[in-house]
């Protein structure tokens, strides 16, 4: 009889001891969720990482290609039409003195005193769209300067949620010269045109130098849509941009 006892004792702590060894389902999750939010976490230490890395060479270095530029010629290859790329990177010493201040007078007017959003401007943009009224950009050069850089032109939440968290490293990594500088030379001024250079040849025959402060108007405002608009057509909107600058002293 003690032989059976033992022999039964032995059986249960063999068995609890396999209950035990067996994880449960829920430890698994648990275990796979905290593997998922590693994996996640890395993965953003990684972008972020070279994102700032990338912002600290653009101190000095112009970028040889941007997430936009990239995105166009993705697109020509699945659409397959003919991609022409003119991209002239140029110091701000060699524009027109027009041409930055007619843009921001048309994209940020308040460029210099805020570090990296207009907050004004985005309650406007908010109030607008609430009473139903025609949604306007509030948009800052710093932010359109990350996008063209780093992200595309897709307008979802999760590019612009993107957006927000590279804008503040962008504002302590450039200086806002360096920043309009960038800006003036990767954003699009027309199909496969990059840069203020190349706007000024593509759109004027010129040199940016040469641009003349009507031109540098007509060039601002076709900004928000510059694969469509054609500078010719801007009268209304280059003669308030002008008005803009003669404000604020420009």
């Amino acid at each position: 009889m003690a032989v059976l006892k033992r022999g039964k004792q032995k059986a249960k702590q063999f068995v609890s001891s396999k209950r035990k060894s067996t994880p449960k389902p829920r430890t698994r999750r648990a275990s796979l969720l905290r593997r998922v939010l590693l994996v996640l976490g890395l993965l953003l230490l990684v972008f972020y990482g070279s994102v700032t890395f990338l912002l600290f060479i653009f101190r000095w270095v112009t970028p040889p290609t941007t997430g936009v530029q990239i995105q166009r010629r993705v697109e020509s290859w699945s659409t397959k039409r003919p991609y022409h790329k003119d991209y002239r990177p140029i110091p701000l010493s060699r524009m027109s003195r027009d041409l930055p201040h007619a843009v921001i007078s048309a994209e940020d007017a308040r460029f210099y005193q805020h570090h990296g959003f207009d907050w004004k401007e985005i309650d406007n943009a908010v109030n607008n769209d609430l009473e139903g009224k025609r949604l306007r950009g509030a948009s800052t050069i710093t932010q359109q300067l990350v996008k063209n850089l780093f992200l595309t032109t897709s307008r979802t939440a999760l590019r612009k949620a993107v957006e927000f968290t590279i804008v503040p490293i962008a504002e302590a990594v450039l200086s806002k010269q360096r920043i309009l500088e960038l800006y003036l030379n990767v954003i699009e001024w027309g199909p496969g045109v990059y840069g203020a250079e190349a706007a000024a040849h593509y759109h004027y025959h010129v040199p940016a130098s040469a641009l003349t402060r009507d031109e540098a108007a007509r060039l601002a405002a076709i900004l928000p849509a510059p694969r469509r608009r054609k500078p010719a057509m801007m009268n209304e909107s280059a003669e308030r941009i002008e008005q803009r600058m003669q404000q604020a002293g420009w």
